[in-house]
């Protein structure tokens, strides 16, 4: 496959304008990208602006920038056990989900929560009924990613499994999909750095899921020890995980159909264009 027809893009900043983060990701030389639509940090939005938004849709189009990626913000927590944090969250979420359908975003991604102590089951199951209820509630034109986790503490989706059971729980699953990290599948303990490993790895998905789900791979490399479920991301190709396998994975046919986001470390304003420039490196042409 041409590199031209794949889509490679980063995590940029939404400081500013919210469509100043479209340009970041032109100047990057990047024909995806992901952002987050607020402070990640903060249950606080603010509203955009109509000419914002309308900036937003044209540059989207005329830089040819797709998928947009928008990730939920992290104090987010469906799986909670707590019940205001529990809605807090829900209500947190649909505005999320509004706000990515007004820039006409692709996917929203999602971390799948912490049960904090109560037990996997019961965070598949709170997690999975409040999905429910967004999607009932949102109808959302933008298609909601599960992203897996390394699995620290108390989280759940560290098992392909987890996802296949949320999944499985929703009214309509057609509206969801999957995005695949590579560090926190490494992290796990799926062997991601082997070529059996990887091949049975997506092996595995494939039965569970579907390869067809995974519409976004954030590709990272990883700082934390195989199997060490602590979720700590590495610049490509200096990690655990290594250049030879993050090659390996980048072109991988079954893959190629993904948009690929990395979501490396920032030490300065150069490791973007690197890291991006080893990515593009990394693929086959033809």
């Amino acid at each position: 496959m041409n590199l031209s027809m794949r889509r490679i893009g980063v995590h940029v900043s939404i400081a500013g304008k919210i469509w100043e983060s479209l340009e970041r990701a032109k100047a990057l030389g990047c024909n995806a990208m992901q952002i987050f639509s607020r402070n990640p940090r903060s249950w606080q939005a603010t509203e955009f602006e109509s000419s914002d938004i309308e900036n937003f849709r044209k540059l989207k189009i005329d830089y040819d920038i797709a998928p947009v990626v928008v990730h939920i913000p992290y104090i987010i927590n469906l799986a909670t056990p707590v019940d205001g944090l529990y809605k807090r969250s829900i209500i947190a979420y649909m505005e999320d989900i509004a706000r990515a359908d007004v820039l006409g975003a692709e996917y929203v991604v999602t971390h799948l929560g912490s049960h904090v102590g109560t037990g996997e089951d019961n965070g598949i199951i709170r997690f999975s009924e409040a999905l429910n209820h967004i999607i009932n509630k949102t109808k959302p034109g933008t298609m909601i990613l599960l992203e897996n986790t390394a699995g620290s503490g108390s989280c759940i989706g560290y098992r392909f499994e987890h996802i296949e059971r949320m999944i499985g729980k929703l009214d309509h699953p057609e509206r969801i999909g999957v995005c695949l990290d590579t560090a926190h599948t490494f992290e796990s303990g799926y062997d991601v750095k082997s070529k059996a490993g990887f091949e049975n790895t997506l092996k595995k998905i494939d039965k569970l899921i579907g390869l067809d789900k995974i519409k976004v791979v954030h590709f990272n490399d990883s700082l934390s020890e195989f199997g060490s479920r602590v979720d700590r991301h590495q610049h490509i190709g200096k990690g655990n995980i290594g250049l030879p396998a993050m090659k390996r994975i980048i072109n991988a046919p079954k893959l190629r159909s993904a948009a690929f986001i990395l979501e490396t470390p920032k030490d300065s304003d150069r490791d973007d264009k690197r890291n991006l420039a080893i990515v593009k490196r990394m693929i086959k042409r033809g």
